[in-house]
């Protein structure tokens, strides 16, 4: 299993460099179009707010607004791209309806890459971030600053649906990696699961693999942080809050935890 798209959105703002810089670099180790979607205000999220009772001038100005923002906007993340020196790259600037389109792009994507503080419900990309892990369960890769392909990679294991379709997406990174950890803490898991049994998967993939196991029942999210930065990871591949998502508030559990830490980067499924 190769990538042949890597996707970027952007909105325009400060944190475009890094999250283009990222995809690039992930890009370029499969030999992938580095995809950069440009996500704009959207007019069309101004039309429930316009009753009866909104004057027209204000009306219009508070348009004429959000075009103006949409176009300054792209012109920045515009000249990001062309300055990342990769070949293998488009860039594109969505219209309204910005959240349609942009769900289109994720789905004929095979990684999506967001960075840091769209994570921890920062930015103006806070909320696509939601949208596309959650709405559209794509997998996303949140990169910090140490990401890196071909470095050491952190397996959350829990035999659950989500750390499974986390892991074999990954695979391709996986097979990049310097060294592969799975990480389990089996006494804070309802289920019965054997990190053995994700080994002998990576193995007939030709991915070798360490376990290690975590003592301890309760709330096992910390450990695992603090033990992939033990192994050196700079990837922690994980699944995307297993329970209800309204029981978990959006990003709760062990996702919210994965997701409030500095390090490492983050490859996650839903």
């Amino acid at each position: 299993m190769i990538w042949a798209r890597v996707m970027a959105p952007l909105s325009g703002g400060e944190g475009d460099r890094h999250i283009v810089a990222a995809a690039a670099g992930l890009a370029e180790a499969f030999e992938a179009e580095l995809a950069c979607v440009h996500a704009p205000p959207d007019v069309a999220d101004l039309i429930p707010w316009m009753g009866d009772g909104f004057m027209g001038g204000v009306q219009a100005s508070a348009v004429d607004a959000i075009r103006e923002a949409a176009s300054e906007g792209a012109k920045a993340a515009q000249a990001v791209v062309d300055a990342a020196p990769y070949a293998k790259k488009s860039f594109r600037t969505l219209a309204s309806p910005v959240w349609a389109a942009l769900a289109l792009h994720s789905r004929l994507s095979d990684v999506v890459v967001f960075d840091d503080s769209a994570a921890k419900g920062r930015g103006p990309l806070a909320e696509v971030f939601q949208q596309i892990v959650a709405d559209e369960q794509r997998p996303t890769l949140v990169a910090r600053q140490d990401f890196e392909v071909g470095g050491a990679v952190a397996v959350a294991w829990d035999g659950g649906k989500e750390a499974s379709r986390a892991v074999r997406t990954a695979v391709p990174l996986l097979e990049k990696a310097s060294k592969v950890v799975i990480l389990s803490a089996p006494q804070a898991a309802a289920r019965q699961f054997d990190p053995a049994g994700l080994q002998a998967y990576l193995d007939a993939r030709g991915v070798k693999s360490d376990i290690q196991k975590l003592e301890g029942a309760g709330d096992a999210a910390p450990r695992l942080l603090k033990a992939a930065i033990e192994t050196g990871a700079n990837l922690l591949v994980a699944g995307a809050f297993g329970h209800p998502r309204l029981q978990e508030f959006v990003f709760g559990g062990a996702t919210r935890t994965f997701f409030a830490a500095p390090a490492p980067s983050l490859f996650i499924s839903h």
